[in-house]
């Protein structure tokens, strides 16, 4: 006798409802934390032609002082984003079955890595707050390359993001953002999902699981238990690294960014220096907006300051560190090095162009 019956129209039934409790979830957090306040605040960027004081403005000589006070204004510039980040993390592991996510995201190739970076554009998050999800998504076995374009693509195409920079900066910064954007991040995931090829899902092994038309068993706990599970792990191993990262980086930031002057102009060194900086260090969505207008407003070149438009919010060291587990060191090392050469030959093509 067959060890398998036929699924029952309730498990049929809660086969859809569950991602639809997913969906609503998503989207009543997202107008809370993203749409509403960005559309609001699209108007200020246009009629102001601003968007707020560059984070970076002001910052105390003394280490520990800088790093209290950037901490202060970055979480309470992000928190809501973040606690959303791990909520949603946690539910798409419990909500989602498996075999839609593998149809999706499963395969490692060009249109996963698409359907990976089309996805993160409703989530318009920076990347530390992204860095929750992508690990949920990870260990329910996505590929590389459709979670790594999901992480890059929620702060680098961010579509609130574009228009505040046509609005503040100009249509040609925006222009090239989105440009050298899509680049960064198809480029940057389908070249790291080749390092990582002996890392993946047996080919075979995701086919099965992907022709499978109802979810597996579960392991018979209650749902909520299983939640609680899965937010508890996934707050435990991003949250405490993620403080002490954004301490350490808003300590540091007294020596990595250096007085802004026209004699900084497009040399070269300052816009491959900074795109090293960039790439590591960490800020609220949006935020490089501001702090690339004010450099540009003391004299700092155009190719500078567009390697760190495209370094600022792609990656950071505390979304790096919270994805520790969810990828080889192998493949975020990739990650690092390719998007500090994608941000200074974007500084360089601005040079040419802007």
């Amino acid at each position: 006798m067959s060890s398998f019956s036929s699924p029952t129209p309730t498990n049929k039934t809660s086969a859809w409802l569950k991602p639809l409790l997913f969906v609503l979830v998503a989207a009543v957090g997202l107008y809370y934390v993203k749409w509403s306040p960005y559309y609001a605040k699209s108007f200020v960027a246009a009629d102001k032609h601003s968007i707020g004081a560059s984070i970076l403005a002001n910052a105390p000589a003394a280490p520990w002082s800088a790093a209290l006070e950037y901490a202060e204004i970055y979480f309470l510039a992000i928190w809501k984003a973040a606690v959303l980040g791990i909520v949603l993390g946690s539910l798409v592991q419990v909500l989602i079955p498996r075999d839609w996510l593998l149809r999706m995201f499963g395969r490692a190739g060009l249109g996963a890595t698409l359907r990976g970076g089309l996805f993160a554009l409703p989530g318009m998050m920076c990347s530390c707050c992204a860095a929750p999800v992508v690990a949920g998504m990870r260990r329910q076995q996505v590929s590389v390359g459709a979670a790594l374009a999901f992480w890059i693509a929620n702060p680098v195409l961010n579509p609130a993001t574009l228009v505040f920079m046509g609005f503040v900066l100009g249509w040609h910064f925006a222009a090239l953002r989105l440009v050298a954007g899509i680049l960064l991040v198809l480029g940057v995931a389908l070249i790291a999902q080749r390092v990582a090829q002996s890392e993946t899902l047996p080919q075979a092994a995701m086919d099965a699981l992907a022709a499978t038309e109802y979810e597996p068993l579960e392991d018979g706990r209650h749902f909520l238990v299983r939640w609680g599970s899965k937010l508890w792990q996934l707050f435990w191993t991003t949250a405490p690294v993620y403080i002490v990262a954004v301490l350490a980086l808003g300590a540091a930031r007294v020596w990595l960014f250096p007085q802004v002057d026209a004699a900084m102009g497009n040399s070269l060194l300052w816009i491959v220096a900074l795109a090293v900086v960039g790439t590591l260090f960490v800020i609220p969505t949006a935020a490089e907006i501001p702090i690339v207008q004010s450099m540009l407003s003391l004299g700092m070149g155009v190719g500078p300051a567009v390697a760190l438009l495209m370094t600022l919010p792609s990656i950071s060291l505390p979304s790096l560190l919270m994805l520790r587990h969810s990828f080889t060191s192998r493949v975020l090392t990739t990650v690092t090095l390719l998007t500090m050469l994608i941000g200074a030959a974007s500084g360089l093509a601005a040079v040419a162009l802007l």
